[in-house]
């Protein structure tokens, strides 16, 4: 029966969903970002369902200019926009504000987007 405990621990660790990449990598958003939609006054915006929201649409939140223009196209946050954002912000959306390195692994763009876009991750 001993001999059961650490294959337990394995098969434990060893199924870490896939998520866990991406809230390691959300960790460093979380000084300016939240995913809980109760949290207002953030440095940035709230991310809590952001997938299918409108771009620049949280409320609550006072955007750059190039966001608020890119707001009243109504273009929404979808999957491959936010992996394209990810890849490099500051090329998709010139002048905002937000100062954040390009993610250049997809591996890791598509964990933080899966993460992002689950809201059973977290």
């Amino acid at each position: 029966m001993v001999g059961l405990v650490p294959a337990t621990i394995f098969f434990a660790s060893g199924a870490a969903r896939a998520d866990d990449a991406g809230a390691k990598l959300f960790e460093t958003c979380r000084a300016c970002h939240t995913l809980d939609p109760a949290v207002k006054g953030m440095a940035g915006p709230n991310l809590s369902g952001l997938l299918r929201r409108r771009i620049a649409g949280d409320k609550e939140f006072d955007y750059s200019p190039v966001l608020r223009q890119v707001a009243v196209t109504g273009a929404v946050w979808t999957r491959e926009r936010l992996e394209i954002f990810l890849s490099d912000p500051e090329a998709m959306f010139p002048a905002m504000w937000m100062s954040s390195k390009p993610m250049r692994d997809p591996a890791e763009r598509k964990a933080l987007a899966d993460f992002l876009a689950d809201p059973k991750s977290r």
